[in-house]
């Protein structure tokens, strides 16, 4: 992580005796010049300070409490650590919070406020620890450009937050990276905490999945002691990392082409003490030269990981194969045919055994900023795209080994609802070697 933005913002207060407070509180009040938001507040020292809008509060006002207030008062401005919200704050919600601040705050600045500008307030934000991510959608007309960046002070007090970015649209670039920029603070890097695992990230450069968080707490369970794993996707280790810590795996080859993933990840390895298990391999996995090697494959790509499909069978074991977890988006529309892999001038030919065994299990998840929980229910058309992946890997095993292999479906998991009518799912698939018939 970067160095720390330290201590919660201060807030303007002003300071005088606590025989002049209720004087001044009175004129601060009918100047609209009151910090709503904070309580009034006694130092250590005895004197009184009263939270305002500091952005709005002149000398002359100043002056004014001194000389025509309270005659012979003295009262100083000075910025008040630690401020307590008033009671008021704490029975608002949030957005209203952040209305009445923002509001306030752009009216003091001369700027008549309106309902499109508060039509544009965040209604939905991630919080990332002192990180607050807004949506895309807020604060884009022109109004707002002649008043940053000292309204993202008020945004950022508002909302608790001591670091803000604004979230835009993932990049349509093979590395999903995600167009965010840092409005206030030194860093985006964040960290969050998942089944005892520590995932630390960069959020103007990676992005971070809730929504699959049943996913991690399943693979943590399977049974993996001993074994070998290629994370062909790892991303910034959201699989990785469960294998390694939790299902016992013995080492991890994590295959990531985006540079701050891969910092990320490295990052993660040392934070979770399991890097000395785990071997990046930087770039593209469609030229990973790794073979022969692997008792597990994660293709934990989505829509889909079907180009990696060929090297997932490269890297199985030869002589006892292994299992491969297959993420998919599946369309699931009432009466259109169902999805199949393309073939790829890959010769399909029928697998030995096609398990009809479709067993589904499900526990209870986080499926925040991605769609709901799908039913634990099977669909016809997961199973029909299971069978379908099931012969099209058959069929590329066979033509990489020169023999048949067996193929058979483990398991089905659904992870999350990933649009209408689209669901992401895992496919649990056993690829084995057959037996030299004499």
């Amino acid at each position: 992580m970067g160095p720390d933005d330290g201590e919660p913002a201060a807030v303007a207060a002003v300071v005088t005796e606590p025989r002049f407070a209720q004087s001044y509180r009175d004129y601060l009040r009918r100047q609209k010049l009151v910090d709503t938001q904070h309580r009034v507040q006694q130092l250590p020292d005895g004197t009184v300070a009263l939270p305002v809008l500091g952005e709005s509060l002149t000398e002359l006002h100043l002056q004014e409490l001194r000389e025509s207030v309270a005659p012979g008062s003295t009262c100083v401005l000075t910025q008040l650590r630690g401020a307590l919200p008033s009671k008021a704050a704490r029975g608002r919600s949030p957005a209203q919070r952040l209305c009445r601040e923002v509001s306030r705050w752009v009216e003091g600045r001369g700027v008549p406020w309106s309902a499109a500008l508060q039509a544009e307030l965040p209604r939905s934000w991630q919080r990332h620890g002192d990180l607050l991510l807004l949506s895309e959608d807020c604060f884009q007309a022109e109004e707002w450009k002649d008043l940053t960046p000292e309204l993202w002070e008020t945004v950022a007090s508002a909302l608790g937050a001591q670091r803000l970015a604004k979230r835009g649209r993932v990049a349509p670039d093979g590395t999903r990276t995600p167009a965010v920029t840092l409005l206030r603070g030194e860093h985006g890097w964040v960290e969050h905490v998942d089944n005892g695992i520590r995932y630390a990230f960069d959020v103007t450069q990676c992005m971070f999945s809730f929504g699959n968080i049943t996913e991690k707490l399943r693979v943590a369970s399977l049974p993996c002691a001993g074994q070998v794993l290629v994370d062909l996707y790892a991303g910034i280790g959201y699989f990785t990392l469960p294998f390694l810590v939790h299902a016992g795996a013995s080492f991890v080859h994590a295959c990531e082409w985006n540079p701050h993933a891969v910092a990320a990840l490295s990052r993660n390895l040392e934070l979770n003490g399991v890097a000395d298990r785990c071997q990046i391999h930087f770039g593209d996995n469609r030229e990973l030269k790794l073979s022969d090697i692997a008792d597990r494959v994660i293709l934990g790509l989505i829509p889909s990981s079907e180009e990696g499909w060929p090297i997932a069978c490269q890297v199985l074991r030869q002589d006892s194969g292994g299992i491969l977890h297959i993420h998919q988006n599946v369309e699931s529309f009432p009466g259109k045919a169902p999805q199949t892999p393309r073939n790829r001038d890959v010769e399909e030919v029928e697998p030995w055994l096609s398990s009809q065994e479709i067993t589904n299990q499900w526990g209870n998840g986080d499926s925040r900023d991605s769609g709901k929980i799908v039913s634990a229910a099977p669909k016809p058309e997961w199973q029909r795209w299971a069978q379908a992946a099931e012969t099209r890997i058959a069929g590329l095993l066979q033509q990489l080994h020169g023999k048949p292999w067996r193929t058979r479906i483990l398991h089905i998991q659904p992870v999350k609802s990933y649009a209408p009518h689209v669901d992401h799912i895992v496919l649990d698939l056993e690829c084995r070697p057959c037996p030299l018939v004499d």
